[in-house]
């Protein structure tokens, strides 16, 4: 299961937890973004326990997205100890997104 990320959970969610975390930068009118959703789930699902995942939706969290510097979407993050430390842009098949997220 995602979690929506806000500005208001993002210290909670992502900077302070304990094992890694993958954020999706998205937005609805974004059909890649649309496409990415149920890789994202899957992931989410496949990996949960080990692997947070949550989802920006970039018109609603534009303070987040400015300060990663999310120019293109979708974007997927990963973060661990709160740092970041991987960043995909576009749609990836699960394997490739994994693999270049280090995961």
């Amino acid at each position: 299961m995602t979690i929506k990320i806000t500005s208001e959970n993002f210290q909670k969610e992502v900077m302070e937890s304990p094992i890694p975390v993958i954020l999706d930068f998205w937005a609805e009118w974004c059909r890649p973004c649309q496409m990415l959703g149920p890789i994202i789930e899957d992931i989410s699902n496949e990996l949960a326990g080990k692997v947070k995942v949550g989802k920006v939706n970039v018109d609603e969290e534009g303070l987040l997205a400015n300060q990663y510097r999310i120019s293109s979407i979708p974007t997927v993050m990963a973060f661990k100890q709160g740092k970041p430390t991987a960043q995909v842009i576009g749609l990836l098949r699960k394997e490739d997104l994994l693999k270049r997220l280090g995961l």
